[in-house]
């Protein structure tokens, strides 16, 4: 039986669980820490490197005055992370300036002078489009990838970018911080998109580095998620409340390690999430892009396989804006008189709760109401930083629990749509494991399940599936388990969701129209947002 710490770095928190593992993963102690996400004029988002590193303090100290255990009884620390932050650092792995968070989107006069000229296919230079996928498999074609971002700092902040001396994604900074080892896992390696993942290479790609621009020196070394990145240091030892020299290990990031704690580890396996933002994703064991969906085959945690990995940009997040602008007042009354339903005996655990089973009232379709969810951009299966959200065919009769229900049909007519574009490549399975905030929901996980027409199951705890992930690559990195498909059979699925035929034809009805109202609004997002 071993003891592992894993860091679950969000968008706008820390989750910090310790797991027992042995045949199977157990929770022992859970405790988490927020900080900011901050937005800027022209579509930045940035956040700030103390902060994650202070949330990492507090939660960790309270994760410990929980714990069954002693710190010195802990075997490991592991990551689970947010991808394709842009985190620069000095000599001393100090951040030269705020790192940019994966949804910044500052960069489109770079990307369109870097990819965006000449002979075109699927809209970015032909030349640079067929190297990129012949050398790593994908290719930066959205404005929110890192390599963007690296090269927005060097042309407009060249004095920042004086004082770099290695890029490195969010976790790798952390890493870095706590070892004094600057590394970056495959996963992350591959999410720059200047990895070469072919198996006589696994390295840096020169030739992509030199076509694009990049100083190769800026690249740290890479090492696999089931590595030990170096012993935690004395001094972040003491900060943390954890003995030093403590191995710290790669772990991963959200997109590579969310699937292994639900359990979707083998070819043809689909998992969804539905966190802060969302995806589809579908484990092969062969690269695959579609650039016309912006859909790609991406290196993940497990040796020769790979996550055929569509992305939306809020998910869970149109959920937090729902509950902010539309539920908020009438549940904070609600809330404070202890009556809104007329059952007396009702508790609500969060406010969350009491609106899953507001939408759970409302009949299939919303009374033919429908939201788009894309509150900051969008990024597959179109690209697209000027697309919004909207509610759309509102009448007199809607009220707004339909409301509240079109957002959640939202969320899932779009996961549904990212599936159907999977397909198109590669089999997704027939039966898809849910995880994320999303997935506590047994309302949001029905709707997902009518929707898609898959039976949907939830695992334990499917908000902590990342950490549980990282929690088992750190196992085998330690030899308690012999590779990752091992571990599958140590998830545990604690809700089933048939699809209801009955709702099938409103459903149906909602999502052929909700697939056409991004080409009919294209021009009314540019013309009222482009940047």
């Amino acid at each position: 039986m071993k003891y592992i710490l894993a860091y679950d770095i969000g968008t706008t928190g820390v989750k910090t669980c310790l797991f027992r593992v042995t045949d199977r993963v157990e929770e022992a102690a859970y405790a988490s820490a927020g900080y900011g996400l901050y937005t800027l004029p022209g579509g930045g988002a940035e956040q700030h490197a103390d902060e994650w590193w202070e949330a990492m303090k507090e939660s960790t100290r309270e994760m410990l005055s929980k714990a069954p255990v002693s710190a010195g009884e802990i075997a490991a620390v592991s990551f689970c992370s947010q991808m394709q932050g842009l985190v620069l650092v000095d000599e001393k792995g100090e951040a030269v300036r705020h790192p940019m968070s994966y949804m910044d989107q500052r960069a489109a006069d770079v990307m369109e002078k870097g990819i965006g000229s000449g002979i075109k296919i699927a809209g970015m230079n032909a030349r640079k489009l067929i190297k990129s996928l012949r050398i790593t498999g994908a290719v930066s074609g959205s404005v929110k990838d890192p390599m963007w971002k690296y090269l927005w700092v060097r042309e407009h902040e060249p004095e920042v970018f004086s004082r770099v001396r290695w890029w490195l994604d969010v976790k790798e900074y952390l890493i870095g911080r706590m070892t004094g080892n600057f590394v970056m896992t495959e996963d992350s390696a591959f999410a720059t998109m200047l990895y070469d993942p072919r198996h006589d290479m696994r390295c840096w790609s020169a030739e992509m580095c030199q076509m694009f621009g990049v100083d190769i020196q800026h690249l740290p070394k890479i090492i696999k998620t089931t590595d030990i990145a170096g012993g935690l240091r004395e001094q972040q030892a003491e900060e943390l409340g954890l003995p030093a020299g403590i191995p710290v290990m790669g772990g991963g990031g959200d997109a590579s390690l969310i699937g292994i704690g639900a359990g979707a580890v083998r070819p043809g396996d689909t998992h969804i999430y539905c966190g802060t933002s969302g995806w589809v994703s579908t484990v092969t064991d062969k690269q695959a892009v579609d650039t016309s969906a912006m859909i790609a085959a991406i290196v993940g945690a497990q040796e020769g396989l790979f996550n055929y990995f569509a992305e939306m940009e809020t998910a869970g997040k149109c959920l937090e804006w729902v509950k902010d602008h539309l539920a908020l007042d009438e549940i904070g009354i609600y809330l404070e008189k202890k009556d809104v339903t007329g059952d007396r005996e009702k508790v609500y655990t969060s406010l969350y709760e009491y609106m899953s089973e507001v939408i759970g009232q409302c009949p299939a379709g919303a009374g033919g109401v429908i939201f788009t969810p894309w509150l900051h951009g969008n990024r597959c299966p179109f690209e697209d930083p000027s697309a919004a959200g909207m509610f759309f065919n509102i009448s007199l009769d809607t009220g707004k629990t339909h409301m509240l229900r079109a957002v959640v049909e939202g969320v899932c007519f779009h996961l549904r749509w990212m599936l159907e574009c999977e397909d198109r490549k590669v089999k997704t399975s027939d039966v898809i494991r849910f995880c994320g905030g999303g997935a506590l929901s047994p309302v949001t996980a029905q709707i997902l399940a009518d929707i898609t027409g898959r039976r949907i199951e939830v695992v334990r705890n499917p908000q902590n599936a990342g950490s549980v992930g990282a929690a088992l690559t750190a196992a085998v990195g330690l030899g308690e388990a012999d590779d990752i498909n091992a571990v599958a059979d140590m998830i545990e699925v604690t809700g089933s969701f048939d699809p209801d035929p009955e709702n099938k034809a409103a459903y149906d009805r909602n999502y052929s129209v909700f697939k056409r109202l991004y080409d009919s609004n294209k021009k009314n997002f540019a013309a009222l947002n482009e940047r």
